[in-house]
Protein backbone atom coordinates (compact mmCIF):
# COMPACT_ATOMS: atom_id res chain seq x y z
CA UNK A 1 0.00 0.00 0.00
CA UNK A 2 1.55 3.75 -0.91
CA UNK A 3 0.27 6.68 0.60
CA UNK A 4 0.35 10.18 0.17
CA UNK A 5 3.13 12.17 1.19
CA UNK A 6 0.74 15.28 2.01
CA UNK A 7 -2.09 14.15 3.30
CA UNK A 8 -1.35 9.86 4.23
CA UNK A 9 -4.73 9.03 1.81
CA UNK A 10 -3.80 5.89 -0.43
CA UNK A 11 -2.00 6.31 -3.57
CA UNK A 12 -2.63 4.43 -6.43
CA UNK A 13 0.84 1.88 -7.49
CA UNK A 14 1.00 3.07 -10.94
CA UNK A 15 1.03 6.29 -9.84
CA UNK A 16 3.63 5.81 -7.42
CA UNK A 17 6.09 4.31 -9.85
CA UNK A 18 5.43 7.24 -12.36
CA UNK A 19 6.99 9.53 -9.17
CA UNK A 20 4.10 10.78 -7.95
CA UNK A 21 3.99 10.57 -4.28
CA UNK A 22 0.99 12.12 -3.79
CA UNK A 23 -2.92 11.49 -4.59
CA UNK A 24 -4.80 12.96 -7.21
CA UNK A 25 -6.34 16.33 -5.14
CA UNK A 26 -3.19 17.06 -3.22
CA UNK A 27 -1.12 16.48 -6.86
CA UNK A 28 -3.81 19.05 -8.56
CA UNK A 29 -3.34 21.33 -5.52
CA UNK A 30 0.51 21.23 -5.40
CA UNK A 31 0.53 21.75 -9.50
CA UNK A 32 -1.69 24.66 -9.31
CA UNK A 33 1.08 26.55 -7.74
CA UNK A 34 3.14 26.63 -10.36
CA UNK A 35 2.46 29.07 -13.62
CA UNK A 36 4.03 28.52 -16.96
CA UNK A 37 3.62 28.79 -20.94
CA UNK A 38 4.65 27.42 -23.87
CA UNK A 39 5.81 29.53 -26.84
CA UNK A 40 7.07 28.91 -30.38
CA UNK A 41 10.07 30.23 -31.09
CA UNK A 42 10.51 31.44 -34.35
CA UNK A 43 12.46 29.83 -36.88
CA UNK A 44 12.99 27.18 -34.01
CA UNK A 45 11.92 24.93 -31.39
CA UNK A 46 9.43 25.75 -28.12
CA UNK A 47 10.52 27.31 -25.14
CA UNK A 48 9.01 26.89 -21.73
CA UNK A 49 8.48 30.27 -20.06
CA UNK A 50 8.41 30.79 -15.99
CA UNK A 51 9.31 34.24 -15.41
CA UNK A 52 6.89 37.06 -17.69
CA UNK A 53 10.08 39.34 -18.27
CA UNK A 54 11.96 36.63 -19.78
CA UNK A 55 8.10 36.69 -22.19
CA UNK A 56 7.97 40.09 -23.00
CA UNK A 57 11.94 40.07 -23.79
CA UNK A 58 11.82 37.61 -26.51
CA UNK A 59 10.36 39.85 -29.09
CA UNK A 60 13.13 42.49 -29.21
CA UNK A 61 11.26 44.00 -32.35
CA UNK A 62 8.33 44.89 -29.98
CA UNK A 63 9.20 47.78 -27.98
CA UNK A 64 5.77 48.23 -26.01
CA UNK A 65 6.02 50.63 -22.75
CA UNK A 66 5.47 47.34 -20.32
Amino acid sequence: MFYCVLCSDTVNPNRWRLGRHTCLPCGETVAKRYKHTIVPMPKSNYIVVTDKSLLLNLNSSHKGGR
